[in-house]
């Protein structure tokens, strides 16, 4: 695979109660514990950053999936949710992705949806690693 962009980020600190950067600086956040897991919750996780993130991808990979099948996606939304849990020694994630699909019927948006878990890297990355769910909503 040839690269087109390199994302950088870098941890500084206490790792889950440190600071994370991009290197263009977009991205200058403290990071925190939940209060789930103990901590005070006063800034971002790696797990609402991952969830960010998988949102934006899936969102750009439904649009290039509703462009292959000539339908519109103009009015979609999608939310992803990243759980965080014990698994083994350590712990692992788990994600789940809806799509909002209003203007289309429920057949057209579970392919434009299905399409796009192929496409969408980060779908890719997490495949056969990580349990994700996928679902469309048309209403």
């Amino acid at each position: 695979m040839d690269i087109t962009y390199l994302a950088e980020a870098t941890s500084t600190g206490n790792a889950r109660d440190g600071h994370v950067r991009s290197s263009d600086s977009y991205i200058d956040q403290d990071v925190r514990l939940p209060e789930a897991l103990g901590g005070d919750g006063r800034g971002t996780n790696p797990e609402q950053l991952f969830a960010a993130g998988y949102a934006a991808c899936f969102h750009q990979a439904v649009k290039m999936a509703a462009g292959e099948k000539k339908v519109s996606a103009k009015d979609s939304v999608v939310d992803a949710e990243v759980g965080l849990g014990p698994d083994g020694d350590s712990f692992g994630i788990e994600a789940s992705i809806t799509v909002h699909l209003p203007s289309l019927d429920q057949e057209t948006a579970d392919a434009v949806v299905a399409r796009a878990h192929e496409l969408c890297p980060y779908s890719k990355a997490t495949r056969g690693n990580v349990d994700v769910s996928v679902v469309a909503l048309v209403s």
